[in-house]
């Protein structure tokens, strides 16, 4: 049996999707295919190209450059959301990024000018752009970013990227509360390794990624399409009585499930 949303009365911005593979991109497919106008912001103008072939013929749809770290670029994209909708239903935060460096060596050696680029990309760009937004946002609106489970344990070579993570979920929990008087949800989407350009950054991505599959309980990863249903989910009003949480979508890697050995003969 399927179940049909509909976002055509629905306004959408979804920040940080560089390429088809991104998930940002797999929760704004969703979006659009409900109905939804959707708005994308993009860092830097190498990824413009990638962007436009995406939204190339997609109704409602607009683009526009924004440095997520600058208030003068979030001030100029959210006047921009304001020009061509109005008001917002949906934010979706997809932003994260951690130098090289930091991921290569040991955690213990992370300097504070890493540490500091880490957390402010990662996890402070979701509050900012939450305060550039709730202006804008209708009541019963929804905001979603997304997490990894290496914000509860530690992934080798994730480093600072979990601590920026746990700041993430945290700010999530803090966003919720102060926005739940006008019914504005705040949730994060824990997703299972996927090989998206973020993950190319991990240098045990490999590793990780087959361990991640060999543990889960459904014997494999989660798809980006399973992302999108559960972004979609978490954005629409099928997901009213939810704020506040990191959502799981990882085929059940995260219960750490060992699989117990065939019985002997």
């Amino acid at each position: 049996m399927s179940l049909s949303i509909d976002m055509s009365d629905k306004r959408a911005l979804v920040m940080g999707v560089a390429n088809a593979r991104s998930l940002g991109w797999a929760i704004a497919e969703r979006l659009l295919e409900a109905g939804c106008q959707v708005g994308f912001s993009y860092q830097g103008e190498r990824l413009r190209g990638e962007l436009e072939k995406l939204t190339a013929g997609r109704p409602g749809t607009w683009i526009q450059q924004c440095d997520a770290t600058s208030e003068e670029d979030l001030s100029a994209l959210f006047q921009r959301v304001k020009d061509e909708f109005g008001e917002l239903d949906f934010l979706v935060h997809a932003i994260g990024f951690a130098p090289k460096a930091a991921m290569d060596g040991r955690f213990i050696d992370t300097t504070s000018d890493d540490w500091n680029t880490a957390l402010n990309v990662s996890a402070y760009t979701l509050v900012s752009a939450a305060r550039h937004a709730e202006p804008l946002l209708r009541d019963g609106g929804s905001i979603v970013s997304l997490t990894f489970q290496a914000s509860q344990r530690v992934v080798p070579k994730y480093n600072v990227m979990g601590a920026a993570k746990a700041a993430l979920e945290a700010s999530t929990r803090y966003l919720a509360v102060e926005l739940g008087e006008r019914q504005i949800r705040v949730n994060t989407i824990s997703a299972g390794p996927m090989r998206t350009i973020a993950a190319r950054s991990i240098p045990a991505f490999a590793m990780l990624y087959s361990n991640a599959a060999e543990s889960a309980p459904l014997g494999r990863n989660p798809t980006p399409e399973e992302v999108g249903n559960l972004g979609l989910y978490l954005l629409s009003d099928l997901s009213t009585g939810i704020t506040g949480q990191t959502v799981y979508v990882d085929s059940g890697a995260s219960i750490a499930t060992v699989k117990a050995p065939a019985p002997q003969e």
